[in-house]
């Protein structure tokens, strides 16, 4: 084996977000700074992925209930939307780089999950085109900032999992998600609606779409904040709302499922709800963000 350390680059910087390192910074520290950090310490948040513009001032609420002092290991769990996935996947390179500073992958934890023969690898062509885990490498790396030489991240891209693969996987991570030294970052934006996401849900009795968006949004937010995991797939069987990151909040879901059998007292708020754009007509498309934090008791 070679010792070369093999990196990947951060390669929606630019357009997603701006490359350029200070002009970022401020940019984060911005947003951060019109939020409170109500939920902190926060075991795990959920969180958008989509470019900072839309969704940038959103996300800040759930990076303020992040608490450097005591996060030493970064689990970030994104959808998979470009490559066909029926289990997770790990990353092949050792090193994530952000325009702030980079990010490094914790090899241990990645070993442990590999032995498991649940995980596949993913290219890095792959993880390159995924935006899902990357929109939330420069809000880690500004939250952790003030302890960025002691942490390190382990990085999931989540398939699309069958309801029993999401059970076996939550089983896995809740022994992760146990330890108050680990932080779980689950990416996920909300409604995709429009004609171009082929999603046109519309209950007349909201009122305008937006509205219809927003209440179906919610309902399914209050399901996550009930932390059942059965409801939740019920819900999405019922009304197919296009949430992106439906099976990382499903293992989510499932982790703190089997910690509540252990006895372990949880709760999960939503701190924050915007859509891109307000749909008023069937031409208009729109993607919600929704965030929010879970703490332990």
């Amino acid at each position: 084996m070679s010792n070369r350390v093999v990196c990947r680059e951060a390669s929606h910087a630019g357009s997603w977000y701006t490359a350029s390192g200070p002009q970022l910074n401020a940019q984060l520290e911005g947003w951060l700074s019109q939020v409170q950090s109500t939920k902190r310490p926060a075991r795990a948040i959920i969180a958008p992925h989509a470019g900072y513009t839309y969704c940038g001032s959103c996300a800040a609420h759930a990076y303020k209930q992040v608490d450097p002092s005591i996060t030493r290991r970064i689990f970030i769990l994104g959808p998979s939307h470009h490559v066909p996935l029926s289990r997770c996947a790990l990353s092949s390179v050792d090193i994530y780089r952000t325009p702030l500073y980079d990010l490094r992958i914790d090899q241990k934890i990645y070993g442990e999950l590999w032995k498991t023969g649940m995980f596949e690898r993913m290219s890095l062509q792959t993880d390159e085109d995924e935006h899902s885990i990357e929109m939330h490498l420069p809000y880690t790396a500004k939250a952790m900032e003030s302890h960025k030489d002691e942490f390190t991240i382990i990085p999931v891209l989540v398939g699309a999992l069958s309801e029993s693969k999401e059970q076996e996987f939550g089983k896995l991570f809740s022994k992760y998600l146990a330890d108050p030294s680990n932080l779980f970052v689950v990416s996920s934006d909300f409604c995709h609606w429009g004609q171009r996401f082929r999603y046109s849900y519309y209950d007349e009795s909201q009122g305008e779409i937006y509205r219809s968006i927003e209440h179906l949004d919610k309902m399914g937010m209050s399901i996550i904040e009930q932390l059942d995991p059965v409801s939740f797939s019920n819900y999405l069987k019922k009304y197919h709302n296009t949430i992106c990151g439906r099976h990382p909040i499903g293992v989510l879901l499932n982790a703190i499922t089997e910690l509540q059998k252990n006895g372990m007292n949880m709760s999960f708020s939503f701190l924050n709800y915007a859509q891109s754009s307000q749909c008023r007509s069937w031409q208009d498309s729109s993607v919600s963000y929704a965030v929010g934090a879970l703490t332990v008791h």
